[in-house]
């Protein structure tokens, strides 16, 4: 039977897809908007049963037989503010993917956010009270709506888990555009001039840099997600991040370190748009996936940007 892979043109779902087929999983049936041509080099070489996309894929979802449903498609633009497109994208197409493996048994994991914590005022705990969160823009919103939602739902798929996705980074994110990674955005910066720009503190308890983030790269994260699936134990909503948080002069600093560059570091103002939204500490707390099994060490910071700058970034090849 195959697996279903959403988003599966886009960053982490086309690490996905690879990640499968290095374990011989290729009877993969891929959805997603691919009509962007920019995101096609993401799929070069990958072996595939089916792609569908996903405007038409919910009509057609029924003749299929699937074993396991990776839903890593959706909306992730924080700067968008309209909600219907949310509603639809967001929190309607996971709905009917939810029941669709409710009435037919299938494993289901998607991808939830750790933009659900908002300003992390109720802190980064997955096993606390999610209904309580209180996420600072649409995107996290939806994420959010949907959380709340399938812990209410009395009827479920035999498994299930929600990945709250942390600063995910690595290769396949070409085609982001503003919304790719803070180290695809410094390797370009650097590239051109030689020098990076960070965005400055506009809060009083951090300086210029420091900043803290809980990166994870995709590697590890898709770790974490082979993880459930091989592990259908204990259904819920989990954090996915390292555990460690670390600053944006640090991630920097491994950055120029990979290039074996002198930093140069410049700081600018938060643009006005995102400065009343804009998180200064993120920190998953992993005691839970921990306590359910996972025994794997994730990457150093400096070795995951070691590995995605010097093999993926400077030959600007895909995974």
């Amino acid at each position: 039977m195959a697996i279903l892979v959403t988003g599966a043109a886009g960053f982490i779902g086309s690490c996905l897809v690879s990640f499968l087929n290095e374990r011989g999983l290729t009877d993969l049936i891929l959805v997603d908007d691919f009509n962007r041509s920019e995101k096609s080099k993401n799929l070069e070489g990958k072996l595939f049963s089916a792609k569908i996309d996903r405007s038409i894929f919910l009509h057609d979802l029924p003749r299929h037989t699937i074993d396991f449903v990776f839903h890593i498609g959706a909306r992730t633009d924080t700067t968008e503010f309209d909600i219907n497109i949310f509603d639809e994208l967001n929190m309607r197409y996971s709905q009917a993917l939810w029941k669709h493996c409710t009435s037919n048994k299938i494993p289901f994991l998607y991808a939830s956010s750790a933009a659900t914590y908002g300003g992390g005022e109720e802190g980064f705990d997955d096993d606390s009270a999610i209904e309580n969160l209180k996420p600072l823009n649409p995107y996290g919103q939806s994420k959010q709506d949907f959380d709340v939602w399938a812990l209410a739902q009395e009827e479920t798929p035999p498994f299930w888990v929600g990945l709250k996705f942390f600063n995910v980074f690595g290769p396949n994110e070409y085609h982001k555009g503003r919304m790719a990674s803070v180290v695809m955005h410094a390797f370009n910066q650097i590239a051109d001039n030689g020098s990076l720009k960070l965005f400055q503190s506009h809060n009083p308890k951090y300086g210029d840099g420091e900043q803290i983030r809980d990166f994870i790269y995709v590697k590890d994260l898709l770790n974490l997600m082979w993880f459930w699936h091989q592990n259908q134990t204990s259904s819920g909503i989990y954090n996915a991040g390292t555990g460690t948080a670390r600053t944006f002069n640090d991630l920097a600093n491994a950055i120029f370190l990979a290039l074996d560059k002198e930093p140069m570091i410049n700081y600018i103002p938060t643009p006005i748009d995102i400065r009343d939204k804009y998180q200064y500490f993120t920190e998953a707390k992993m005691t839970k996936t921990r306590n359910a099994g996972y025994k794997s060490e994730f990457y150093q910071l400096e070795d995951a940007v070691a590995d995605y700058v010097q093999n993926y970034l400077q030959s600007n090849t895909t995974y």
